[in-house]
């Protein structure tokens, strides 16, 4: 692998897109640390050390900013709105159908979607930064802060309007980073920030661990940690290749004196078909009572439930519902991205079938009866790997959040493999072996 990745630098090409990448990451990082106007950063670093590593509802948001929502930063929304304004529209596509035919008519169509993402990020955007600016102003960002009412001096007007307005910028110059890696780099643009987002944050949450254990001076959990995260890596890389490869023949077509079709391929089915969407699904809907519980600031029974039940991750009622919220919402995105008639139409329209299986509508229950039977173990997969890191922190009685666990291990290994396959197939359009021989 290493060989390969020093043919890969060796070649002009493929070596000006790893720079531009790299480059783009490192931008992406510096804007991570520049403090937004109207803050106050050393008392915004006093918070950030005494908090908690538990982060409450802001914790998936924190993550995928790489750290830089609790910082407060210019880069502090991260790429959170322009994910959520995807999967909206995603699911709009389903239901609106104007949006339908968009899908449909090709690259044209994509664009103009990709338009009304954008527009819809920004939107998102300017939400987010004003509940984020709300929650600095009032205190409640930090738990356990003592100085957290003094986080934003001036509690002006205009000065709460600035600091909105650079946060929507930084969305909008992160949106932009993202799409310039997609053209003139290598991988997916917004995948890869996301990866780098997550992945900042590794280092200090096992150092952490190393430093608030107890046996051989930290040492023995740091490994046990490491352990655990390798072990999950093995298994995510498993489980996400694996495939159901349902056999389809095309049969051969006479077109003037020429024959057409005759072919075999298949249609691949992934176990986790869904991919991560259910956790960040699960994840939303969870966090949502715990945030008007954090805004309302009330201290009546109901509020003192939720934030016991709910909004403590190591509470049986919260593992128990985050888990069939997983599962309930893998079969839904499922549902919803994979439809059974559309396929079996298109292969009936271009002469394809599943031998054994008549065309048209036998052959959309059984590939619906298939995709069911392999989005089980797929979706109960999801649901155990997003709670090891609630049993790990049990476990190891830790304040910070497990590294090596739900969303971010199944982000950065997706990504991972996404981008390397991509660098592979440039080097075999160059006759130079891949990773793997």
């Amino acid at each position: 692998m290493l060989t390969a990745f020093a043919r890969a630098f060796k070649t002009p090409d493929l070596r000006k897109k790893l720079l531009f990448t790299l480059g783009i990451i490192v931008v992406y990082r510096l804007g991570t640390h520049i403090p937004i106007p109207g803050v106050d950063y050393k008392n915004v670093q006093e918070c950030v050390d005494q908090a908690s590593g538990s982060q409450g509802p802001l914790g998936m948001i924190n993550m995928f900013s790489g750290g830089a929502l609790l910082q407060i930063t210019v880069f502090a929304l991260g790429i959170m709105p322009y994910i959520t304004a995807s999967i909206i529209l995603q699911l709009l596509t389903v239901v609106i159908p104007r949006l339908e035919a968009l899908k449909k008519e090709g690259q044209a169509g994509t664009a103009k979607i990709t338009q009304y993402t954008r527009y819809l990020t920004i939107a998102l955007a300017i939400l987010q930064g004003t509940g984020l600016v709300a929650t600095a102003r009032s205190g409640a960002l930090f738990s356990g802060c003592t100085v957290g009412g003094q986080i934003v001096p001036d509690q002006a007007i205009f000065t709460t309007v600035v600091m909105v307005i650079t946060m929507t910028a930084g969305t909008a110059t992160v949106m932009w980073l993202g799409e310039l890696i997609t053209d003139r780099g290598i991988g997916n643009g917004m995948s890869i920030l996301m990866f780098i987002s997550i992945a900042a944050t590794f280092p200090s949450a096992l150092w952490a661990i190393k430093k608030e254990g107890t046996l051989a001076d930290g040492w023995i959990e740091f490994g046990t940690v490491m352990l655990v995260g390798f072990v999950m890596i093995g298994l995510v890389v498993f489980v996400e290749q694996a495939q159901r490869r349902i056999p389809v023949q095309y049969a051969k077509r006479m077109i003037g004196r020429r024959s057409y079709g005759g072919t075999s391929t298949y249609i691949p089915l992934k176990v986790n078909q869904a991919g991560i969407i259910p956790v960040i699904f699960a994840s939303s809907l969870l966090y949502i009572p715990a945030l008007v519980v954090q805004f309302s600031n009330s201290t009546s029974g109901w509020a003192t439930w939720i934030n016991k039940n709910l909004a403590d991750t190591g509470a049986a009622p919260h593992i128990i519902l985050y888990f069939f919220l997983i599962v309930f919402f893998a079969f839904f995105y499922v549902a919803i991205t994979f439809n059974p008639e559309e396929v079996a139409d298109n292969m009936k329209k271009y002469g394809g079938f599943i031998p054994g299986i008549r065309a048209g509508r036998p052959t959309a229950e059984y590939l619906s009866y298939v995709l069911n039977r392999i989005t089980w173990p797929g979706s109960l997969y999801l649901g155990l790997i997003s709670l090891v890191p609630t049993m790990a922190l049990a476990g190891f009685g830790a304040n910070q959040n497990f590294p090596f666990g739900g969303t971010s291990i199944l982000i950065i290994v997706g990504v991972g493999l996404e981008t390397v396959k991509q660098i592979e197939s440039q080097l075999q359009q160059r006759n130079y072996e891949g990773f793997l021989r």
